[in-house]
């Protein structure tokens, strides 16, 4: 909650602020129940972004989905789909950071969402401590939110999909676990003056952050092909 009251004080959004969550326990050891009690908790958040996109038929519901509260985001988004719920869908902007979900397990939602308007955007931090323990509980199975943007198969994600997924390895972190840096980009989104910003940017692709929230370049050499659906 305090978390959430400080994304929206140094943003500086015009916006209702709405938290989502379940219960946790807060801890590594409890990887499992938090990911059974996030399971749980996908009928209420479906319910809850269907009431949201009926309170306001012309305008835009922003979600953010962090670390395993993507997972659920996409989830929500599969079974609104799934239900043929297009309406809900195409009144919501999505954004995951630092997503806590198996890259496979990604791409086969992905497949059923389909493609948003605005794009999808995915946060990445290839040095992000705490999806680093994700993934050794997981098997070793790589998590989508470390992933590397510079790898061919995370490169041909945003190809198929029509999606953004950025590196914000250079912005710095509060958490000691390099796990929170989204916050640090949307303090200082609000505030950078110059160059091109996360939300100026309306073409799916891969994408690289300065350490003021600046979009650098997509200097990969797939990124030609991969820069497609426009908004």
């Amino acid at each position: 909650m305090f978390r959430l009251a400080q994304l929206r004080a140094e943003a500086g959004a015009q916006a209702v602020p709405v938290l989502f969550s379940w219960p946790s326990q807060a801890d590594f050891r409890g990887y499992v129940a938090d990911r059974d009690s996030a399971t749980y908790a996908r009928d209420d958040l479906v319910q809850l972004l269907t009431m949201l996109s009926r309170s306001r038929p012309k305008g835009r519901v922003t979600v953010i989905g962090h670390s395993m509260g993507a997972w659920l985001v996409m989830e929500a988004l599969r079974q609104l789909r799934l239900q043929g719920r297009n309406d809900v869908i195409a009144g919501l902007r999505v954004g995951l950071a630092s997503p806590d979900i198996d890259v496979d397990v990604f791409r086969a939602q992905s497949a059923v969402v389909g493609r948003l308007s605005p794009p999808l955007t995915v946060l990445v931090s290839p040095n992000d401590r705490a999806l680093a323990v994700s993934s050794r509980i997981a098997g070793g199975n790589p998590r989508l939110g470390s992933a590397r943007v510079d790898d061919p198969e995370i490169q041909k994600i945003p190809l198929l999909n029509g999606m953004q997924i950025i590196d914000i390895a250079s912005l710095p972190a509060s958490d000691g676990f390099n796990h929170d840096r989204f916050v640090t980009l949307a303090a200082r989104y609000s505030t950078a003056e110059q160059g091109s910003r996360v939300g100026e940017v309306r073409q799916a692709g891969v994408f690289l952050l300065d350490a003021t929230g600046r979009i650098l370049s997509a200097p990969f050499s797939g990124t030609a092909q991969i820069i497609s659906g426009r908004r």
